[in-house]
């Protein structure tokens, strides 16, 4: 490695994107893309052309983007008042910071308290990834516990014992997603106890980037917690996964520390006219939510009654598969093995330690999800 790079980052494995489409295949040259959790519906005609139009006539390519993003925040915060039933002062524009994706807004987090060996963060495995790997970035220590495995459930009581036990430096950010990422478990009662009994000297992140498919929030209970902070995104059920638009609501003291640290100009102009056409046009784009909580009720129905999977409950665009317990064959070996035939027949699905991440996709595509697994599996002698 190069002598003037950091030597931690010798042993640091960078996030892959998932594998792209374009590459060459045995079978199939057209994918049904179901690996990344991003909406299957392109944004309708007339936005783009509305799009188009605000780039041809409204924005200057040679002026720099709307650095404060006061009107997007104006309209985020009406949203997040409207979407959770809240007073239309609750949210303002005070309590909103807005991200290059929710990447960029968790790098900031971990920049504002864990940075120069102050502390470091808590996560329980399987969650979202990037919490972990930017943090490594940073050089933040990162401590894991585990998840029961029939619900999905924080291990608490090791939770507990970490912040008792981690002192140099201690944990100051704990990370939550609720619902959670692969697992599609929301948080349990008990998760919520523990996580509104922490000191204030710990920020609670709580992602909410599956909000409008799941319907729960805790935006509400940010008042009582100026320790909290929630997190949401504009690349799932807002369709917006190419313009990388984040946002994070908090306490306005927490507000203005993430201004301080983010990059200036951070969204380019048309993702900025992007967010602000998907909040004028909301209804419009979540009216696809019914449909795909109708076709992932379709997908669990059919999968679970398979003797060889299990499919645990989910509140998200995305469907958990697992294998039932087989002594002739493992079950990450399998699961390879099935990744491997839906990729060579055209369904992309993420492969995970334990288990198979499945997006909802169009009601085609979820079609022939049922019919290559249900092949895969048949073709499989462990089962």
């Amino acid at each position: 490695m190069l002598p003037f790079i950091r030597s931690d980052l010798a042993q640091f494995t960078a996030y892959k994107p998932h594998p792209s489409s374009t590459t060459a295949e045995p079978v199939a040259t057209q994918f049904d893309r179901l690996d990344t959790n991003e909406s299957p519906y392109d944004l309708p005609v007339e936005i783009k052309e509305k799009l188009a139009w605000t780039f041809q006539q409204v924005i200057e390519s040679n002026r720099y983007p709307d650095g404060g993003h006061e009107t997007l925040k104006d309209a985020i915060a009406q949203y997040v008042n409207e979407s959770a039933n809240l007073s239309s002062s609750l949210v303002t524009a005070a309590n909103i910071s807005v991200g290059n994706g929710s990447d960029e807004l968790i790098r900031s987090l971990l920049i504002a308290t864990c940075l120069g060996s102050e502390g470091s963060i808590l996560v329980a495995n399987p969650t979202f990834s990037m919490y972990g790997i930017l943090a490594q970035t940073l050089g933040i220590p990162v401590v894991t516990v585990g998840r029961d495995e029939s619900n999905f459930a924080m291990d608490l009581k090791a939770a507990q014992s970490a912040l008792e036990a981690t002192q140099n430096p201690p944990i100051r950010v704990v990370f939550v997603v609720h619902p959670n990422s692969p697992t599609a478990n929301s948080l349990t009662a008990a998760e919520l106890t523990w996580l509104r009994s922490l000191p204030e000297e710990i920020l609670v992140v709580i992602d909410e980037a599956y909000f409008e498919f799941s319907q729960t929030t805790l935006v509400g209970e940010l008042v009582q917690h100026p320790n909290w902070v929630v997190l949401r995104t504009f690349s799932k059920a807002f369709r917006l996964a190419a313009m990388r638009v984040g946002y994070c609501v908090g306490h306005p003291d927490a507000i203005a520390i993430l201004e301080k640290v983010r990059l200036p100009y951070n969204l380019p102009s048309f993702s900025i006219a992007s967010a602000l056409v998907a909040l004028q046009n909301r209804q419009l784009l979540l009216a696809s939510i019914p449909q795909t909580l109708s076709e992932r009720s379709k997908l669990i129905t059919v999968l679970s009654s398979h003797p060889a999977l299990a499919i645990t409950a989910s509140h998200t665009n995305f469907i958990y598969l697992r294998l039932q317990p087989n002594s002739s064959h493992p079950a990450d070996t399998t699961l390879k093995n099935l990744n491997q035939t839906l990729r060579n027949q055209g369904t992309l699905v993420r492969l995970l330690p334990g288990g198979m991440r499945i997006t909802v996709g169009t009601p085609a595509e979820n079609i022939h999800t049922l019919n290559r697994l249900q092949t895969a599996l048949a073709n499989l002698e462990s089962y």
